[in-house]
């Protein structure tokens, strides 16, 4: 959390804490059935950036079908680029309809294509531009065996609707068995071979609803897994601070007031810029204008502090320790393929969570890539590569 967020947080919730921070072509019955809009939807803030010109945060920027690298990497042409559909699914959620904002990237030259559903870290400013660089870079690779991507926004988040729901770790896991088991969601008609690819709680979740049973993914793969939210990984989950979180949530949920504190704690270009320099990407010099632009646009969005209010006082946390968030895993074992993408960079805490998996009961593959929190934001190449490794390898096993 920014300096200046943890300091309000702080002297809302105890006075006596101190806290130290720092695609075409597309099936087409599908296509008619469920596309339903060529752009995110409307609203005050930019849409996001057209796939012929895809805006970078710091190591990459993409035009036509040159990938530019920064840090002397030079340009990589791409004898391809994959082709983008974007449209919009209806979850209903206690019978109110909600758009739910999607992408599909896919080269569309293999005959044997195999379906990756990717689901971005949930945060402040989650979204759908955190995949696109590893989507294009996987599904680009012309091999025998062929790749499409389905990037989707979690409801409350990115370009999806932001209805005032009460969300919690229950809700999003309850849109993504929806989302799976839906006969005309965008991953409709995967063949049973959907692999799962998620960033911090959102690979959690994903992992504990495979768990119960309750989807079938044919693999996993979690990128830079997290479990606890921003103030209980610094204050603890006490009975007394419970309390405090339960009135920071109820003050940013509220009219006007909640606004205002919304305003201070994540919706301002400097509490953004401080959250991505200290513990979001490795590397400050890779946070530039841009993605500090692009995410503050979309906390300005409608109904946008809700999800915030819940994630930031651990209503989005899928389990309460680090205990149970290994057993999540092990019931994954010898069922499941399951890939850890652990980082170099990872802030304390966050980084001994992904250290306890190394090794752990479930865990089919453990890698580390470079990065803090969003690693396939900021080194997507690195990312990517992992995760065509791991593709390449759960899809030989079960020919």
């Amino acid at each position: 959390m920014p300096p200046a967020a943890a300091a309000a947080a702080t002297a809302f919730l105890s006075p006596a804490v101190a806290v130290s921070s720092r695609a075409l072509p597309l099936r087409l019955a599908r296509h008619l059935a469920v596309r339903a809009v060529a752009s995110p939807p409307a609203s005050k803030a930019k849409p996001a950036p057209p796939p012929s010109k895809v805006r970078s945060p710091g190591l990459y920027s993409c035009s036509g079908n040159v990938l530019y690298m920064g840090s002397g990497f030079g340009r990589i042409e791409l004898t391809e680029i994959a082709e983008l559909g974007t449209g919009k699914w209806e979850w209903k959620f206690e019978d109110k309809p909600i758009n739910i904002y999607y992408e599909e990237h896919e080269q569309g030259t293999s005959e044997n294509v195999k379906n990756i559903l990717m689901i971005p870290t949930i945060s402040d400013v989650s979204t759908v531009e955190e995949w696109r660089v590893v989507a294009k870079d996987i599904v680009g690779r012309k091999e025998e065996l062929g790749y499409r991507a389905t990037i989707v926004d979690w409801p409350g988040l990115g370009y999806s609707d932001r209805p005032s729901l009460n969300y919690s770790a229950d809700v999003m896991e309850s849109f993504l068995v929806q989302l799976m088991n839906s006969p005309n969601s965008p991953v409709a008609n995967a063949d049973d071979e959907l692999v799962i690819v998620g960033g911090g709680h959102a690979a959690t979740i994903a992992v504990r609803a495979a768990g119960k049973g309750l989807i079938r993914p044919s693999a996993v793969a979690a990128v830079a897994p997290t479990w606890a939210g921003p103030l209980p990984i610094v204050f603890g989950r006490g009975s007394d601070m419970e309390t405090r979180y339960g009135l920071l949530r109820g003050t940013l949920r509220a009219p006007a007031i909640g606004w205002m504190m919304y305003n201070v704690l994540v919706s301002n270009e400097k509490s953004i810029q401080s959250q991505y320099k200290s513990h979001v990407y490795a590397n400050p010099e890779n946070v530039t204008p841009d993605i500090i632009e692009s995410r503050y646009e979309l906390t300005k969005r409608k109904g946008a502090r809700y999800v915030p209010a819940a994630f930031l006082t651990g209503l989005l946390d899928p389990v309460q320790s680090r205990e149970d968030f290994v057993q999540l895993f092990a019931k994954l074992d010898g069922d499941v393929p399951v890939l850890i993408v652990s980082t170099l960079n990872a802030p304390k805490r966050s980084k001994a969570e992904m250290e306890a998996l190394k090794g752990a009961k479930g865990v089919t593959k453990f890698v580390e890539v470079p990065g803090a929190l969003l690693p396939q934001e900021e080194y997507p190449l690195a990312v990517a590569e992992e995760l065509y490794s791991f593709l390449q390898e759960s899809f030989a096993a079960r020919r």
